[in-house]
């Protein structure tokens, strides 16, 4: 089963996520937004699936500290999937994604439901 998972390697979520699948003896692949970006396509099928409203982190450090201007002009999921591809660190992490399904968030429980 290949499992692949996107988010930033400091993030508390995306270790808590890395570590089920570690501790539970499952390969997987890590795609760093920090490193790699993400691309438009991505993003897209994500808001798709899961409602940009939910993709978007509007709690995290990096929305908070984001100019009112900018935040304030994310209105729809066009706006939002711009803003997320400039800025990665404002998207929910972690996404993996799965031939067994795709989640968003850490969700031990969702995650058993998937892959255990």
């Amino acid at each position: 089963m290949e499992i692949k998972i996107f988010g930033i390697p400091n993030c508390g979520s995306v270790k808590k996520a890395r570590s089920f699948f570690e501790e539970r003896g499952f390969a997987y692949s890590f795609h760093d937004y920090k490193k790699h970006g993400i691309d438009e396509e991505h993003l897209k099928r994500w808001c798709a699936e899961f409602g940009w409203e939910r993709v978007l982190n509007r709690k995290g450090l990096t929305w908070r500290n984001l100019d009112e201007t900018l935040k304030n002009a994310v209105t729809d999921e066009s706006a939002a999937i711009k803003l997320m591809k400039d800025n990665t660190s404002t998207i929910k992490r972690p996404v993996i994604e799965s031939v067994k399904g795709n989640t968003i968030g850490f969700d031990e429980d969702e995650y058993k439901k998937l892959f255990v």
